[in-house]
């Protein structure tokens, strides 16, 4: 069930691209190729794209807590072949030390912002690398709270994890 709040990001998302493609070229849209893991794509054309402004449980290195059903439920959102909008936040740098594009990922389908999504769902934690606070920081907080409250995905799964928007997610059971 989608909250009033993340209908109205969604709808802003939207809005926001359509004044975008308005006013100057339309975005392009990219293909999802695959999943890599719960904040972590790769597109057709190869690039990745890590979920800026959130964090997820490890899958690969040092396992974590709700690490593959983060993974699980950013595939269901993000099923191969889904068309996308990426965009830019601009308090983040554009590319991690990795080569990732750091991204909000918007499906064009529906205008939901997945990143956004998953915090909603208690799939990902905000975290708002270096102190970097991005434009939709305050949705991210108010969603994360509500999950953990509602002890919603991690929040439910792995009950002694902290919530520290400052720090990577670290999932304790």
């Amino acid at each position: 069930m989608t909250t009033p709040r993340v209908a109205l990001v969604a709808a802003l998302t939207l809005a926001l691209l359509s004044v975008s493609a308005a006013t100057s070229a339309a975005p392009p849209i990219y293909r999802v190729s695959r999943v890599i893991d719960g904040d972590t794509i790769e597109l057709r054309d190869g690039q990745r794209v890590r979920l800026v402004q959130i964090d997820t449980p490890e899958v690969y290195s040092g396992f974590e807590c709700y690490g593959q059903a983060a993974s699980a439920t950013a595939k269901r959102l993000l099923p191969e072949g889904t068309r996308v909008w990426l965009l830019l936040e601009p308090a983040s740098d554009p590319v991690d030390r990795y080569g990732r594009l750091l991204r909000y990922v918007v499906r064009v389908s529906d205008g939901a912002n997945v990143n956004v999504r998953l915090v909603a769902v208690g799939a990902a934690a905000p975290w708002f690398y270096d102190g970097e606070i991005g434009r939709y920081a305050t949705t991210l907080r108010t969603l994360a709270k509500q999950a953990r409250a509602n002890s919603l995905g991690l929040w439910g799964a792995c009950p002694r994890t902290a919530y520290d928007p400052y720090n990577a997610v670290q999932t304790r059971r």
